[in-house]
């Protein structure tokens, strides 16, 4: 099944993949060279470390690709969702008398900090399909939480 992923995300992970094949990658074969001159590999700290690293680097490099293949990059921009919350969307709600600004991403890309929730979160999955002026109620650990759906956007 692909995973829906915003162009930002897909592109984030596109630079980072580029990074370390291109920086990381090289760096570490090249410690795990100069680790290997200093002789007994058994008892050098140096060269175990280096691998480790080689080890996590191309894990990582695995991780991204698979990510990227099983992508589904949706452009927010590109949709027509006649003003409701679909993937990508970026939305305007106020609860308890406080506002708030969402965008809707792929669970890859979600940050709270950053503002950007996963659509299979349970705030997510309740505001994909409202428009605004609805008001929808999200079961959290600390109760039900109601949100005003204000505006929504397709940046």
């Amino acid at each position: 099944m692909k995973a829906p992923m915003t162009l930002r995300g897909a592109e984030l992970l596109r630079s980072e993949l580029q990074t370390l094949k291109s920086v990381e990658r090289p760096r570490v074969t090249q410690a795990i060279a100069e680790a290997r001159s200093h002789g007994d590999l058994s008892e050098n700290a140096e060269y175990d470390a280096a691998r480790n690293q080689q080890g996590m680097i191309e894990a990582r490099i695995r991780d991204i690709e698979a990510k990227l293949a099983n992508a589904q990059v949706v452009d927010p921009r590109l949709v027509d969702a006649e003003g409701r919350c679909v993937f990508g969307a970026t939305v305007d709600i106020e609860t308890d008398g406080e506002k708030a600004t969402w965008q809707i991403v792929g669970e890859d890309e979600a940050d709270i900090k950053a503002s950007r929730i996963s659509y299979s979160s349970p705030i997510g999955k309740a505001l994909i399909g409202k428009e605004p002026g609805e008001i929808v109620e999200v079961h959290t650990p600390g109760g039900v939480k109601r949100y005003e759906i204000i505006d929504v956007r397709y940046e």
